[in-house]
């Protein structure tokens, strides 16, 4: 299945064949929105009150549309499986690519291990199931929801895509549902927390949301990894990508809106902000509230574990293409398993970073899980947006070297209009690599007052200890992956067995 443009470029990455086209716009447009929509992101958007919901609409028209723009041309142009790994190898060369992914793809074992598993936790704790802080029920139930997000990747994509459409389908309902019963709520008791918010937008309220927004906004290339598993990319990835920026817009601007709107801003709280708003305004359907709550908890842990898992499936798809390719580490981590067409090994791989990650989470945090998902989190921002400091570009030099390939899609205003949706979101998405890194400086600059230890609840030292801490810990890994590839001697990507893979899914 390797692309007609790859076999005639020597600086192409090997592309794994006897991959199955089992992705439809459908499942593109589901895959989409499993991945982007982040039920961890609402309650911690709304933090930031009011002018939250200004800045997830500026954001949703400056960013989010100008970027689906860039993906939709690109992602239709070059539709090899990979993706970023693919545009950053044509355009910076391997090594580059390599750790760009590895930023890339690390994101989601830290966000399954950190934001999303202590979320879910802490939803099922309240909710569901009492797990208590640090028992031995606290750590089972993590495991398993690690554990059963890495295994959903594990199956074959024919199967598994099934399990993120679900989600998908969870997820937006759940929003929708929790929007229409806070508007019923307010219609009956008043729209009190719209009292205290100020909708109006401020330079620290900027600072503040500025990473969370772009995390909740980017992941639309996702998909992409999985290019030469769909049907038929170049027409279906724009029109998917046009779909799911839209869904993804409304399902995190109106239940935000609906959050500020039934509860004050200094109540609204980052890991227990949804549900906690949920709780309040499903006393509306009087003694049905528990059980109706009960389930909406469950729903809303599913949504969070396929949330994990479509970023699973990806991601993993692209450090595995990075290792077969001979970029990282060693090409066998990059073999896709004959019967499943699913890189196993990379998957593995993925749960035990995120298992490591979530048991140092805990010891850091000594048990506060708000603080362990607001850090977490914070942690998840950065290494995505860094790597995004260079897929961005890779866009960039793919249009200008390589204008022979055929775009089925091209952004509006053709090169001008695509140069300048760039250097809008590369803009972007400097400011919120900063604001992720180093939280208070820009503050500092503008003469803005900045708690830090209220707001992070740790000192400056130990949050940029476990920032800086594991940019340095990926840089070093990244190194030695390359030392390693360098060294193993060169041959043929390992692939799946065509005939194997053909039989397993017919």
């Amino acid at each position: 299945m390797s692309s007609p443009l790859f076999a005639a470029d020597p600086r192409a990455p090997h592309t794994t064949t006897g991959l199955r086209r089992s992705l439809k716009r459908l499942d593109i447009t589901a895959l989409a929105i499993a991945a982007v929509i982040s039920f961890d992101t609402v309650g911690q958007i709304a933090t930031g009150g009011g002018e939250a919901a200004t800045w997830t609409a500026a954001l949703a028209l400056f960013f989010l549309v100008p970027y689906a723009l860039l993906f939709a041309e690109t992602g239709a142009a070059f539709p090899q499986e990979g993706g970023p790994y693919v545009w950053v190898r044509l355009t910076l060369g391997r090594a580059a690519a390599a750790l760009t992914v590895l930023f890339y793809w690390v994101t989601n074992p830290i966000w399954l291990g950190g934001s999303l598993v202590f979320l879910a936790a802490e939803t099922w704790d309240g909710f569901v199931f009492h797990l208590g802080s640090g028992t031995v029920a606290d750590y089972a139930f993590k495991l398993l929801f690690v554990w059963t997000a890495i295994l959903t990747a594990v199956v074959s994509l024919r199967r598994g895509k099934w399990i993120t459409t679900l989600g998908a389908v969870v997820k937006v309902l759940t929003l929708a549902v929790f929007t229409l019963t806070a508007l019923l709520y307010g219609m009956e008791h008043g729209f009190h927390g719209l009292t205290d918010a100020r909708f109006t937008p401020t330079t620290a309220g900027f600072l503040a949301l500025v990473p969370i927004l772009l995390f909740a906004y980017v992941g639309f290339e996702a998909p992409n990894a999985a290019g030469e598993e769909m049907h038929d990319p170049q027409r279906d990835v724009p029109a998917a990508l046009g779909r799911s920026a839209t869904v993804a817009a409304c399902c995190y601007l109106l239940p935000v809106l609906a959050l500020l709107a039934v509860v004050p801003a200094r109540q609204v709280t980052g890991i227990g902000g949804f549900m906690e708003g949920a709780r309040l305004v499903f006393g509306i359907y009087g003694d049905a509230a528990g059980p109706l709550l009960t389930l909406t908890a469950v729903m809303f842990v599913f949504a969070l574990l396929t949330q994990g898992s479509a970023w699973m499936i990806v991601s993993d798809r692209m450090q595995a293409m990075a290792a077969a390719d001979g970029g990282s580490f060693s090409r066998a981590l990059g073999a896709f398993h004959p019967r499943l067409g699913t890189p196993v090994r990379t998957n593995l791989l993925s749960g035990a970073v995120a298992t490591v990650f979530m048991v140092v989470a805990m010891r850091v945090a000594e048990g506060d899980a708000g603080a362990v998902f607001a850090v977490v989190l914070t942690v998840a921002v950065t290494t995505l947006l860094l790597s995004y400091l260079v897929i961005v570009p890779a866009l960039v030099l793919l249009r200008l070297r390589r204008p022979d390939v055929v775009r089925p899609y091209r952004v509006p205003f053709g090169h001008r209009g695509f140069m300048g949706c760039a250097a809008l979101v590369y803009a972007w998405i400097l400011v919120g690599s900063w604001c992720a890194l180093f939280p208070g400086t820009l503050e500092a600059l503008f003469g803005i007052e900045y708690a830090f230890d209220d707001i992070w609840g740790m000192s400056r030292g130990a949050f940029e200890a476990f920032t800086l801490g594991t940019v340095a810990v990926l840089l070093l890994v990244g190194t030695l992956g390359l030392l390693i590839a360098r060294r193993e001697a060169p041959g043929p990507a390992p692939e799946p067995e065509s005939a194997a893979v053909a039989e397993a899914e017919a």
